[in-house]
C-alpha cells in the first residue's frame, strides 16, 4: 500500500514522535477530530446513529457512550498506522474491509477529505506549535495511503447486473 511516494525515514519518526504525545489521550483528542468533523460537516451527523436513534446535536452525540466507542476505534486505526509505518501493506486487507463497513453505512468517498482535514486539525491543536509544515506533510502522506486502501472497499462491492 503505497501512496504514490512512500514515507521517508524522517517522515516516520515525525510521525511517531507526535503520535506518541496525541495517542495517551485518545478520546479527548479524538473528540477534537470529531467537533471539528462536525463543524466541517454538519451533514454528517445522521450516519452516526445508534439502536436507531438519531441525534439531534453535534454535541449528544459527541456525547454519547457508543460514539465514544467509535472514537475509540478510530483512534485504534490511527494507532495501528503508525505501529506499521515500515510495512502499511499489512493493513490493506482490513483497510479495505473498514472502507465496505463505511460505504455500508451510507459514508461517501468524498468526505474522507473532511476527515482528513480534521485529523490535522486535531493534530495541530494537540500538537502546537510542534505541528510543524513537515509534521503537517508527513501526516497528509500516512493519511492518504490508508485512505486509498480503505477506497477499495467501496470499488470491490459487487456491481449490479
Amino acid at each position: 500500500m503505497e501512496s504514490g511516494m512512500p514515507l521517508s525515514g524522517g517522515q516516520r519518526a515525525l510521525i511517531r514522535e507526535s503520535w506518541q504525545r496525541v495517542s495517551g489521550s485518545p478520546v479527548q483528542h479524538g473528540l477534537v477530530l470529531f467537533t471539528r468533523l462536525f463543524d466541517l460537516d454538519p451533514d454528517l451527523l445522521p450516519l452516526f446513529q445508534y439502536n436507531c436513534k438519531q441525534f439531534a446535536s453535534p454535541q449528544e452525540c459527541l456525547s454519547a457512550p457508543e460514539f465514544l466507542d467509535h472514537i475509540r476505534k478510530v483512534m485504534l486505526v490511527i494507532d495501528a498506522a503508525v505501529s506499521h509505518l515500515e510495512n502499511l501493506s499489512c493493513l490493506e486487507e482490513y483497510l479495505c474491509n473498514l472502507g465496505k463497513k463505511h460505504q455500508a453505512v451510507g459514508v461517501k468517498v468524498e468526505s474522507f477529505s473532511t476527515v482528513g482535514e480534521s485529523l490535522l486539525y486535531m493534530l495541530e491543536k494537540c500538537l502546537g506549535a510542534a505541528f510543524s509544515p513537515e509534521v503537517q506533510e508527513a501526516w497528509s502522506k500516512l493519511y492518504s495511503a490508508v485512505v486509498k486502501a480503505m477506497k477499495r472497499g467501496w470499488e470491490t462491492l459487487p456491481e449490479g447486473d
